[in-house]
């Protein structure tokens, strides 16, 4: 049944939130496994949220998948990107949720990477004032972060995920076999994620990822395995510990408030999520550095690793005039931000992150110190 015999049949990573708790099954062939579903609520309808590019590798698997437990299986296919990230495609699930009369007991699947899945998870949210949902990242970056969690969201024009809500799903499936197919561009970017949990959490897990990164980067369905489990017991414990991002839970935007400034400068799509994380990682360590909290050489380590997986490590200009002043006053819509003020996730000595502001004189010389 498995493809390689020295992977586990599925490993199982639970989040721990009372009654809302909820497994990760990581492991291969689970996707078209009509096992996999089988203690999801009871439902007559299912419907399966996709994307243009997904849909045609993974749908009919899930749809054939489903078909046992459900008497009718819906399909609705959203056009692929963060651009599209948005009211009007959002629009385009709900109008298949009431054109097909589904109740309050219709199930959701969110069959795709992170954009598909955090469109899913607000639609969830909101029809009908919630319905359950399940997560079937295909993604590197969804299944090590944007599935888990509960976080779910649309952009604005003017901030990134600034309208959605917390609503956990049923069930994520994490199908290794899934991520064959991934392109070269869309793993690295995943990868900008599974990094950043070394420097906030796990200094041995950066070690097993410096010495793995070729391994991973070549798609070895082992490595793979392990970076993927490893990366959601580590968001499992962070997000049991603090579901609404109230305190702890800010440690997983490590990276995130410049990553997320670059992303809306440049125009949602431009880099991908993942591209603008693993860059922000190297803003933010030389931030920890100014801020006297972690020496050189660990930014440059860290900054190595990230130049090695494939993603940017200088920040894109956005603005010919005054750069540094057109990033912070993108970071000033950051949901982390406090009566104006920008609070940075920084490391607080290698494997331990805090959140704290910083004055703005100084994270304009890491912006400019940083960008090409």
């Amino acid at each position: 049944m498995h493809a390689n015999s020295s992977l586990p049949a599925a490993a199982q990573v639970q989040i721990d939130l009372a009654e809302r708790s909820y497994p990760i099954l990581i492991g291969t062939s689970l996707l078209a496994d009509t096992l996999t579903y089988q203690h999801l609520p009871k439902a007559a309808t299912a419907l399966i949220v996709t994307n243009t590019t997904v849909a045609p590798l993974y749908a009919a698997q899930l749809m054939q998948a489903l078909q046992p437990h459900f008497s009718k299986v819906l399909q609705v296919t959203l056009p692929d990107g963060e651009v599209y990230k948005d009211w009007p495609t959002l629009q385009l699930i709900f109008d298949a949720l009431l054109e097909n009369g589904c109740d309050r007991k219709t199930v959701l699947f969110a069959l795709g990477g992170g954009v598909v899945g955090d469109m899913t998870g607000f639609a969830a949210a909101s029809y009908m004032r919630g319905v359950p949902f399940v997560q079937v990242p295909t993604t590197l970056l969804a299944q090590v972060d944007s599935s888990v969690g509960g976080k779910t969201a649309i952009n604005h024009p003017l901030g990134k995920n600034m309208i959605g809500a917390f609503y956990q799903p049923q069930l994520v499936v994490c199908d290794l076999d899934a991520l064959k197919t991934l392109p070269d561009r869309e793993l690295s970017a995943g990868l900008g994620e599974i990094i950043k949990y070394g420097p906030i959490a796990d200094m041995a897990f950066l070690g097993w990822l410096e010495a793995n990164l070729d391994a991973l980067l070549a798609k070895d369905p082992a490595a793979l395995a392990h970076a993927v489990q490893r990366s959601c017991e580590i968001k499992a414990w962070v997000v049991g510990q603090d579901e609404r991002e109230s305190g702890l839970r800010a440690i997983l935007n490590f990276g995130h408030t410049f990553g997320h400034a670059i992303e809306s400068g440049l125009g949602y799509g431009e880099w991908l999520h993942g591209e603008g994380v693993g860059c922000g990682m190297v803003m933010a360590a030389h931030l920890s550095q100014r801020l006297g909290r972690v020496d050189a050489a660990f930014v440059q380590r860290l900054t190595t690793l990230i130049e090695r997986a494939g993603l940017p490590v200088k920040g894109p200009v956005l603005s010919a005039t005054d750069n540094a002043g057109r990033y912070l006053d993108l970071m000033r819509i950051d949901k982390k931000s406090e009566a104006g003020e920008i609070r940075f996730v920084v490391i607080d000595g290698p494997g331990k992150a805090a959140v704290c502001a910083a004055p703005d004189a100084l994270v304009r010389e890491v912006i400019d110190g940083c960008c090409a």
